[in-house]
């Protein structure tokens, strides 16, 4: 690995070849294999590299200075650092003095001053936080981050290295690095969730998750300002090549996996809340009419399996037929799918509506002839055949501003009619990351203006930044089978590693139809994903009735299961939007120190307090490692010590086990289940406490589950909070944050491991009543004991939505 000013060539050789460039080439263009990074004009270049060259083994000059800032310039050359975080830098270095502008990957560059400490007295320069020291050798031309602990855990040795489009820092090689990039739907997986060698940087193509983002579970991140570029770690250094700026933008974050990954999403974008609705199972079909679509939601309301949405694949759209065709209803497969009549009759059922998208238009059509009037389609791609229609097509440049709003202006019928979801395929084949970015960006921000209606999409592929519009990914044209199952976890998990927190899948396969014990261990799996979907081939079936009455059984379960934990699964996508951090996270999130989950995919953290490690093969038994902490089987009560791993027996009869545990000092709020979101009004939540001699808390959160007006503080907000200490129980509920009024109105609070004997709120006495029946028939608060799975427990009914602090002795 050579490093600008350690592997010094001479200054001869490098003018000689400088020289030779300009006369022997007029362009230079870095490329990885098909995904253009940068084309840049060669006199460019040339005047880089020789800024470059003559700014070696100067010193860097302080040009300005604040507690935030410091600005440095080396000839022509300006780096500028700032502490945008107390755990976070930016750093600039910009040839000529004159900064590019952000790609995708960065949305905010506006943060609250730190007020850092920055000694710019001497060399080197030193900027310190409560979080971590920064230093900038103004000989060396170097920098290192240390954290609070003063642990050395990054050096770049050579700042105006980034001149030659490359970012490079050295790191201690037994560091575990995590981030670059995820699988596609066919590649092997082998490597888990620890991070490779050598890797592409891009979004690449079906199922692909990708990130300009390293970091390490031992304390440090890094994110370049790139689209695409090729990554490498090799002995102990980690770099960024052929980054597509002239200069560079990057980012030093220190901290917990949590702490770092919530620091990306404050830089590049945090994810709008999801409607309400996805929080629940879908159903997606390829090959459908009205009259299946009805008969099939007919059938799960009889069956009473709960379900909030269906998709529609090609069939919904008049796909190829001229007049926009490819944006309005088939009604011949649909007929009352464009009066809008079909919406109303949907609504009635608890039913939500999206459809399939794509990037390409019929060419010999009026909204082909408008597209080529307007030079809309994709620079220099020819005509070519569309497998479903067999005409010819062609695709949009959704680079293109205009392109953009005329797609959107398109699907405002469709809208209007009851498509309200975009699940946008086939934008990840031939192109440049950007284009699905770009497309969902056009639908995102085309719909916000026209609507207050929340935006839902599923894509094919990622790349950070497009989480900010709304943005689902799903792991691709995937096959059936226990195999393919089970290499789903390392894609969902490496997908949450480079910031896409809502990942989902064809659940089931979507190539070849699964057996019975298949279909329903996938349910079961993908109920503890962010997105809960099934979908196949087309003319293929994936309703739970299809696989016989005990795959449907299994299936059903897991269903109900996920409708009771709503509140708890809503509650962490408003987490995601407040700090970045999802509802699925990896174990090494929560466990950094722990060598055991450093690349464990067969289980996962679902929220704070549980911990889910579902059956992906046949055989009969299942280790499960539990890291640090009491962890209680949610299912029937058994307590395990962490730092071990157990034998879990494996229900080889009934597919009915979901090895689920729960943390200790676990908050979880739940619900009865309902046949869909909203079906029923929820006045009263159920919580279920299990203390620990710590306090640990939950925070509640509610709104209206279908527009943005929680960006304007119409939501509800309320910390949960519980600690054993001293022989009694606290729990505590804050005062209410946010201006929605929810319809809880109680909370029934299940302390469990505890018999109470006396029970107060705010200091005063509660009334005891007889049983859990007597309180539930009650209109007012009051308490009872009882016994359950987990053991005793006392019941508290109590007011939501007011501070409070309940005492159990």
């Amino acid at each position: 690995m050579q490093r600008w000013g350690k592997n010094k060539r001479t200054l001869i050789g490098v003018s000689l070849a400088v020289i030779l460039l300009i006369v022997g080439a007029s362009v230079i263009v870095n490329k990885i294999g098909p995904y253009k990074v940068s084309s840049t004009p060669l006199d460019t270049e040339a005047s880089t590299v020789v800024n470059a060259l003559t700014s070696v083994g100067k010193e860097l000059v302080v040009a300005a200075a604040s507690k935030d800032h410091v600005e440095l310039k080396a000839g022509t050359t300006v780096i500028m650092v700032d502490v945008i975080q107390s755990d976070a830098i930016r750093v600039q270095v910009n040839p000529d003095g004159v900064a590019e502008p952000d790609t995708e990957v960065v949305a905010n560059r506006q943060f609250t001053p730190v007020g850092a400490t920055m000694d710019t007295r001497g060399n080197p320069i030193i900027i310190s936080t409560d979080r971590m020291e920064v230093t900038i050798d103004l000989v060396k031309h170097s920098l290192t981050v240390h954290d609070s602990k003063n642990k050395l855990l990054l050096e770049q040795p050579d700042l105006l290295r980034a001149l030659k489009s490359e970012v490079e820092f050295t790191h201690d090689p037994k560091d575990r690095l995590y981030g670059i990039g995820g699988y596609d739907a066919s590649e092997s997986s082998e490597e888990g969730i620890l991070l490779g060698d050598t890797k592409v940087v891009r979004g690449g193509s079906q199922g692909h998750p990708g990130a300009p983002l390293v970091w390490s579970s031992a304390g440090y991140g890094l994110l370049v300002d790139t689209i695409d570029a090729r990554y490498y770690n090799n002995e102990g250094v980690v770099s960024f090549k052929n980054t597509s700026k002239k200069g560079a933008q990057y980012y030093v974050m220190v901290g917990t996996p949590a702490d770092m990954m919530s620091t990306v999403a404050d830089i590049s974008g945090k994810p709008p809340l999801f409607p309400k609705w996805a929080m629940g199972f879908m159903n997606s079909e390829w090959g459908i009419d009205e009259k299946e679509l009805l008969q099939h939601v007919s059938t799960y309301r009889q069956k009473q399996i709960p379900i909030d949405s269906f998709t529609l694949d090609f069939d919904w759209k008049a796909w190829s037929e001229d007049q926009y065709g490819e944006f309005r209803w088939n009604e011949e497969k649909f007929p009352s799918g464009s009066s809008g009549k079909l919406q109303q009759t949907m609504d009635q059922m608890g039913i939500k509506l999206t459809g399939i998208f794509k990037p390409r238009i019929h060419v010999n059509t009026e909204q082909g002839r408008y597209a080529t009037e307007h030079g809309f389609w994709w620079p220099g791609k020819a005509n070519y055949f569309d497998y479903f229609s067999k005409q010819p097509v062609n695709d949009l440049n959704f680079d293109m501003e205009e392109v953009r709003k005329w797609y959107f202006d398109q699907t405002k019928k469709a809208f209007d009619t009851g498509i309200i979801g975009y699940w946008n395929d086939e934008a990840d084949e031939g192109y440049t990351t950007m284009q699905f970015i770009n497309m969902q960006k056009g639908l995102y921000e085309g719909q916000r203006n026209y609507s207050d209606q929340r935006v839902w999409s599923l894509n094919r592929n990622y790349y950070l930044g497009a989480q900010k519009y709304a943005y689902g990914l799903w792991s691709g044209d995937i096959q059936s089978g226990f195999e393919t199952m089970a290499n789903q976890r390392e894609r969902m998990l490496s997908s949450i590693n480079v910031g896409q927190f809502k990942w989902g899948m064809d659940t089931g396969g979507f190539q070849r139809n699964p057996e019975p014990d298949n279909y329903a261990r996938w349910m079961q799996f993908s109920a503890f994903t962010p997105i809960f979907r099934v979908h196949a081939q087309q003319n293929m079936q994936r309703q739970p009735w299809y696989f016989g009455d005990k795959a449907e059984a299994a299936a059903k379960a897991a269903i109900e299961l996920r409708y009771q934990l709503i509140p708890y699964i809503y509650s962490y996508e408003a987490n995601a939007y407040n700090t970045g951090i999802g509802l699925v996270r990896p174990l090494v999130f929560d466990y950094p120190q722990d060598r055991k989950v450093e690349n464990l995919v067969e289980s996962w953290m679902f929220g704070d307090w549980l911990l889910v490690s579902p059956v992906v093969s046949q055989e009969a038994s299942k280790s499960i490692y539990l890291p640090q902490g009491d962890w209680i089987d949610y299912v029937n009560g058994g307590v395990y010590q962490g730092g071990q791993t157990i034998t879990h027996q494996v229900d080889l009869e009934k597919w009915s086990d979901i090895p689920l545990f729960i943390k200790r000092g676990a908050i979880i709020p739940s619900q009865s289940v309902m046949n869909y979101i909203g079906e029923k009004k929820v006045e009263l939540l159920t919580v279920d406490v299990f203390p620990d001699a710590s306090e640990t808390s939950f925070i509640y959160y509610d709104d209206d589950g279908a527009t943005y007006n929680y960006e304007t503080g119409e939501y509800f907000s309320q910390q949960l909070s519980t600690q054993e200490k001293n022989g009694q129980v606290t729990f505590r509920t804050t005062a209410r944050e946010g201006t929605f009024t929810p319809e809880v109105k109680y909370y029934l609070v299940k302390i469990h491991g505890r018999a109470g004997q006396s029970v107060t709120t705010n200091l005063t006495p509660l009334t005891k009543v007889k049983d859990l029946n007597t309180l539930n028939s009650q209109s007012g608060e009051g308490w009872s004991n009882g016994t359950d799975q987990y053991g005793d427990v006392t019941f508290v009914l109590m007011k939501a939505g007011v501070s409070n602090e309940i005492i159990v002795k």
